[in-house]
């Protein structure tokens, strides 16, 4: 998808974006037609209420948007993008008492909204979308590079497994990378083995699509970042199988992989300067006679052995030899983002972002990144007791000890005992919205991208 904004020309209509409290003033100044029109269709100014004003040949002069009151707008996150979507084709400019933040948010809703995901619908018309011209003072780059990214990992986690299996998702790397100069490297197959990166083919082995570690590096000067994103392009669980209902969204579960390439995009294309790369572990996670089996024990890149006592549990495992290969590296900052569990979802629901850290600045910056660009994040506890958890006794590590508590928190701890050295922040995101929620259709989103983005120049001290 590509986004942009209008130009900013006397053609483009005015959006009049009004709080209930202004809704009078307003009806004073606006004459009796359009008044009366107000007053005989309801309008309250909800938020994302929409009515289109006349001019007096019958015409189009603009329109009014309601901005609800703040209760309104604290239960919904980009509310106006109700009203955006029912606007006609054409250009618009928004009018209203707006402070910079409330104005930021509008303008991400209004870019967001004109995600569609339309790969397998060929026949269906292209819709044409109001444009807006990017209000005064907010920074037009740096919101498409957002929304661009953001429609990338859309577009990524939206597209089923057989079109977006390892392969795919190494083709989809490559060309993010051709496209801001950035040099992608892939291991694959037994070649992995040959490198040392045993617990990504193993995971991966059983598919006749080869497992494989793509590796983006760009830019050449100052403080280096490391994303990695869980790239398990589809799970049935392995021999573990999950029933039907567990593996019908499991396109998804290259989540992780997805919102790293976002938020990659994101950084290059505002041209931040930092040393990036980027790694995923890209595997499907199959059932055939060569798959890992329950009590199978790993030896990682690290040289930890894992007891596998849930071929379910493989993200862990993939992303474990990937963080391992970026400390050697010697990152400044370390972000690992993944689909991990079904525990994070169970703790804070869809819409947030759980992540960890023991770093209090990472996590501040993270907190204020989060504010800043309407990507809400919630911290979670490396919680240091519960570390035995993770040890079976046979082996360093459990990859899914069977505690029945903290699922997210002994998953986060267990990548924990693959990092060192560098600041780290892990994420256990769900990549998914399940219903239509303004500015987030149905189907794939990224979470905790944009506050990555906008906490990074705390974060990497640019």
């Amino acid at each position: 998808m590509t986004v942009a904004f209008a130009e900013p020309t006397a053609a483009a209509l005015p959006l009049h974006v009004l709080r209930p409290e202004e809704l009078p003033g307003f009806l004073n100044g606006a004459g009796k037609t359009w008044a009366d029109w107000l007053k005989a269709t309801g309008f309250e100014a909800g938020l994302g209420d929409l009515r289109l004003l006349p001019d007096p040949a019958g015409g189009l002069a603009g329109a009014v948007a309601g901005f609800g009151t703040p209760q309104a707008r604290r239960r919904t996150r980009f509310g106006l993008a109700k009203a955006v979507t029912g606007l006609p084709t054409g250009d618009w400019r928004l009018e209203g008492a707006l402070d910079k933040a409330e104005a930021t948010e509008a303008t991400l809703a209004w870019l967001l909204s004109g995600y569609r995901f339309d790969r397998y619908r060929p026949g269906r018309k292209p819709t044409a979308l109001a444009r807006l011209v990017c209000p005064k003072g907010m920074d037009p780059a740096r919101l498409l590079a957002m929304a661009e990214g953001e429609a990338l990992t859309r577009d990524l986690i939206n597209t089923p497994a057989e079109d977006m299996g390892p392969d795919e998702l190494e083709a989809a790397l490559v060309a993010l990378g051709a496209g801001f100069g950035a040099s992608v490297q892939a291991i694959r197959g037994d070649d992995l083995l040959a490198r040392n990166f045993p617990m990504i083919h193993a995971v991966g082995r059983a598919s006749p699509r080869a497992p494989r570690l793509l590796d983006l590096r760009w830019g050449d000067k100052g403080p280096k970042l490391t994303l990695v994103g869980k790239g398990v392009c589809f799970d049935t669980g392995g021999l573990n199988l999950k029933p039907s209902s567990g593996m019908n969204l499991m396109k998804k579960d290259m989540g992780g992989a997805a919102t790293v390439m976002g938020l990659a995009r994101m950084v290059m294309a505002l041209k931040l300067p930092l040393r990036l790369r980027v790694l995923v572990p890209a595997v499907e996670n199959v059932v055939a006679g060569n798959a890992i089996k329950p009590k199978d024990i790993l030896t990682s890149r690290k040289g930890l052995t894992v007891e596998v006592n849930d071929t379910d549990a493989e993200g862990r495992l993939v992303l474990a030899d990937a963080l391992a290969l970026a400390c050697e590296d010697a990152p400044d900052v370390l972000i690992s983002m993944a689909t991990l569990t079904g525990a994070a979802r169970v703790a804070v629901g869809p819409d947030l972002a759980p992540y960890y850290t023991d770093d209090a600045g990472l996590a501040a910056a993270l907190e204020a990144g989060a504010r800043k660009g309407f990507d809400p994040v919630w911290r979670m506890p490396f919680h240091d007791p519960y570390d035995s958890v993770i040890e079976p006794g046979i082996a360093d590590l459990d990859n899914a000890p069977g505690y029945g508590f903290a699922g997210s928190i002994t998953a986060a701890l267990f990548l924990r005992r693959f990092v060192e050295g560098p600041r780290y922040l892990h994420f256990d995101i769900y990549g998914h919205t399940p219903s239509d929620q303004p500015a987030r259709p149905k189907g794939g989103v990224g979470q905790g991208a944009r506050a990555v983005l906008e906490g990074l120049a705390e974060m990497m001290e640019l």
